[in-house]
């Protein structure tokens, strides 16, 4: 049987919280569009992701971009079901995680990807090396095996060196390392990263974002990114979804989007940087004209 060729598959998923314990919202109830929009405007319920379908390849970056409450970070905890739709389904590498039973979920999590979270999730009773291994214990591997891939990850994000440290003794920016040594130990080959550098000065992001870039292109993972930031999508994204109210507005590559965008919410969210696209289009242009005269005159 031949692999699937999408990693992850999203089909007409739809979140909506209850705010009323006598309020049961069932996945039919979303086929009434009437219903859903009294919902929408009422103060019952939050209609957190309306109708999100969207594939991503085997080993490419996508992005989930958008605003406070855009229903980004719901987004990526229905994939996993840390948050449980209300309808719809998710299909990762051919299982649909959807239908699964909870220990079948459970192993899921464990086996076929790992998730780097904002606030790094560390245990502080811990070393360093010890929360890299963490999730190879739960998986079952033995000490001695988990200890020398934990220190492999830990050498892959810059970390040699602070393996017997405690959380408390290390940056913001180390601490994240930690995070993504922890998930890049698990060898999955899906990795989901919500907002992780958002909480970091911008020298530490960037710095992380290249060294993810890097590990990238050595690993091929297929990575499912949520980030507010317009500059991270643009420089780690091979395609982005932009996310508006719990809908999705627009998919395409970084290129397309700020080209072409779907519409003014969009072009308002792209319009800085399409104005220094701009701008370093003009400095080009005077200075090939500067070279020309230049060279008209000699």
């Amino acid at each position: 049987m031949n692999a699937p060729s999408e990693a992850i598959v999203i089909n007409d998923l739809w979140k909506i919280y209850s705010r009323k314990k006598s309020l049961k919202i069932s996945s039919s109830d979303v086929e009434n569009e009437e219903y859903v929009d009294e919902l929408d405007k009422g103060e019952d319920a939050v209609v957190a992701m309306k109708n999100v379908s969207l594939t991503v390849n085997h080993g490419e970056t996508f992005i989930i971009m958008g605003l406070s409450g855009s229903g980004k970070s719901t987004l990526i905890r229905c994939l996993i079901r840390l948050v449980e739709p209300t309808s719809g389904e998710v299909v990762i590498n051919g299982q649909n995680v959807t239908q699964m039973r909870k220990t079948e979920l459970v192993d899921f999590r464990r086996q076929s990807l790992s998730m780097v979270f904002q606030h790094y999730g560390l245990l502080p009773h811990r070393t360093v090396l010890d929360n890299v291994c963490f999730g190879l214990k739960l998986r079952g591997e033995q000490l001695e095996e988990r200890r020398v891939k934990a220190a492999g990850a830990l050498e892959k994000v810059g970390l040699k060196g602070w393996e017997k440290y405690y959380p408390a003794a290390l940056s913001g920016g180390m601490r994240q390392r930690v995070g993504i040594a922890r998930a890049l130990v698990m060898d999955a080959p899906i990795l989901l990263m919500d907002e992780p550098f958002s909480g970091l000065d911008p020298l530490i992001r960037r710095e992380l974002q290249d060294e993810m870039i890097w590990l990238q292109k050595e690993m091929n993972k297929t990575i499912f990114f949520v980030t507010h930031d317009l500059s991270e999508a643009l420089r780690m994204g091979d395609r982005m979804a932009i996310m508006k109210k719990g809908e999705i507005v627009q998919i395409g590559s970084p290129d397309e989007v700020i080209a072409n965008p779907a519409d003014e919410y969009v072009a308002k969210f792209v319009q800085d940087e399409r104005d220094q696209v701009q701008r370093a289009e003009q400095v080009l242009a005077r200075e090939k004209t500067r070279k020309e005269e230049a060279a008209h005159v000699s």
